[in-house]
This record gives C-alpha cells, sequence and structure tokens, in this order.
C-alpha cells in the first residue's frame, strides 16, 4: 500500500517532466508517447509495462542488446530519455496498478525464455518486479544473463530494508553518473 501511495504522489511531483517529456516525444517523432510492452512479473505473470517512447514508431518489439544496430531505431530524444533513466518513470503507473514495486528484479521481456527459466529456478520469480534493482546498481545493461540471474538470486536471500534502502541511494548515483547503460 505505501508504493502505490508515494507512487500516486510522485506522479503528482514529476507531473510537468511528464508534460515536457510528452511533448518533446510529439514534437520529435508523433504519437504514441507512452510504450508498452509485454513483461514477466510476480510468479512469471505477464502485465503491459509503460515507458516513454524512446525508439521510432514499428520498431520491432525485442530486447535491444538483440539488434544489430539498435542505435538506429532511436527517436532523437531516445538516448537522452533512456541514458538519464527519463523513460522508465511511466513505471510509476506499474506500480500504482500492483504490476510492479520500487525495488526488485526488473521485468523480463515475455520472449525472453532464457532470463524465465534461469529466475524460475532459483526462484526469482517469487519476487515482486522492481523499477530499480540489485541488478541494475551492479552492472545493468553491462551484466550477461546469468550474472543478473545472480544478482536476483542474491536480493532474493538478502532482502532487508538496509538493502533496500542501499539500492535506492545507489540507482540516484548510477543514473546521475549515467553508469552502466549501453543502450
Amino acid at each position: 500500500m505505501l508504493s502505490k501511495i508515494s507512487s500516486a504522489l510522485l506522479l503528482i511531483f514529476f507531473s510537468p517532466i511528464f508534460l515536457i517529456i510528452a511533448i518533446a516525444i510529439m514534437i520529435d517523432d508523433g504519437f504514441p508517447i507512452l510504450f508498452r510492452q509485454k513483461r514477466v512479473g510476480l510468479n512469471n505473470s505477464q502485465f503491459w509495462i509503460y515507458k516513454f517512447r524512446t525508439m521510432k514508431k514499428n520498431t520491432p518489439d525485442i530486447a535491444t542488446h538483440l539488434v544489430k544496430d539498435g542505435n538506429s531505431l532511436y527517436s532523437s530524444i531516445g538516448p537522452f530519455l533512456r541514458k538519464f533513466s527519463f523513460d522508465e518513470l511511466p513505471q510509476l503507473i506499474n506500480i500504482l496498478n500492483g504490476d510492479m514495486i520500487f525495488i526488485g528484479p526488473r521485468p523480463a521481456l515475455y520472449n525472453q525464455d532464457d532470463l524465465i527459466a534461469l529466475r524460475a529456478q532459483v526462484g526469482v520469480n517469487s519476487l515482486m518486479p522492481g523499477v530499480t534493482g540489485w541488478a541494475q546498481v551492479n552492472g545493468r545493461d553491462e551484466l550477461s544473463i546469468p550474472d543478473k540471474v545472480k544478482m536476483d538470486e542474491y536480493y532474493l536471500k538478502n532482502k532487508s530494508l538496509w538493502l533496500n534502502i542501499k539500492i535506492l541511494f545507489m540507482t540516484v548515483f548510477k543514473v546521475l553518473k549515467m553508469e552502466g547503460v549501453s543502450h
């Protein structure tokens, strides 16, 4: 319940930034402003994740790292939004909907069968997915899938208020330094 209340308050607080980003996306590449994608959540249930659109219209719905030249698919404003993680702000809606929380393993794409299977083997699928998590502050895009799962498993086994606070502060630091974003 605290996550939902915090999410609602943050949505109100960030609404001017949402408006500026929405206008910039509309001017840059038209509608839609938001991008939604099927993701895997708690106990492998599927939900729609919301992000600000950073890719051009009609971009294939696959993980960015699987695209040969992912940079050619970005809209003009896309790299900026991703670099500073502004594209993630609409996930406050996912928290409000009860699909995500602030801190937990990042939700896998619906078609990342390897990641989903490895997480299920170690029980990580029993965690609610988060906007940020232990893997994000320890490598983000630079981690291999097995390494991400090891980080997620560490979080599962060591989850605590103090670890969540550490992840929160590390997230702010990493975003400000633009660390770990490769695509």
